[in-house]
């Protein structure tokens, strides 16, 4: 099957400054916000939100990662280094499939009592098989369940996202 972009590398970044602008006017009200990215690309991803939200923004911004299998989501860990009691903490992954990584990474979270918890994606599938509801999204796709969603970083620099 052959690749088709869905985003460029430019448009991808593009979608990303406008999440974080989005994220900034949602949030005028904050100070601090902890953004907590799904290892590999939800983390990437999450680097490139800090570096925008820090150039647009005055916000105090901590970085973390959520390690967990996509395929078996059960088993997540969060950084034990982070005090997430109290936070304003965003959940970044690349692509929200059915919801279900999304939600694993959301569930350890709650028994920490964080103050807020908010998700962003760079694509989002508009089929869900799980009750998640995603508040900052760079695009939004109607796709078959045959299809496969990709976002390739190379070196640790966004290079798009494809439709096989």
């Amino acid at each position: 099957m052959n690749k088709k972009y869905i985003l460029t590398a430019e448009k991808a970044h593009m979608k990303l400054r406008r999440i974080s602008f989005q994220i900034l006017e949602r949030n005028t009200h904050l100070n601090s916000i902890h953004i907590a990215g799904i290892k590999e690309n939800g983390y990437l991803l999450a680097l490139e939100l800090k570096k925008i939200l820090q150039e647009i923004s005055s916000f105090q911004i901590e970085l973390s990662a959520i390690e967990l299998d996509k395929s078996n989501p059960i088993d997540c860990k969060l950084d034990a280094g982070v005090r997430y009691t109290s936070k304003n903490v965003l959940i970044v992954d690349d692509v929200v499939n059915s919801g279900k990584a999304m939600l694993h990474a959301i569930h350890p979270l709650l028994a920490l009592s964080p103050n807020q918890i908010q998700t962003a994606t760079l694509v989002e599938r508009s089929y869900k098989t799980y009750p998640l509801h995603v508040d900052y999204v760079g695009v939004s796709l109607a796709t078959t369940l045959e299809d496969h969603i990709s976002v390739v970083f190379k070196d640790g620099i966004l290079q798009g996202a494809y439709l096989e």
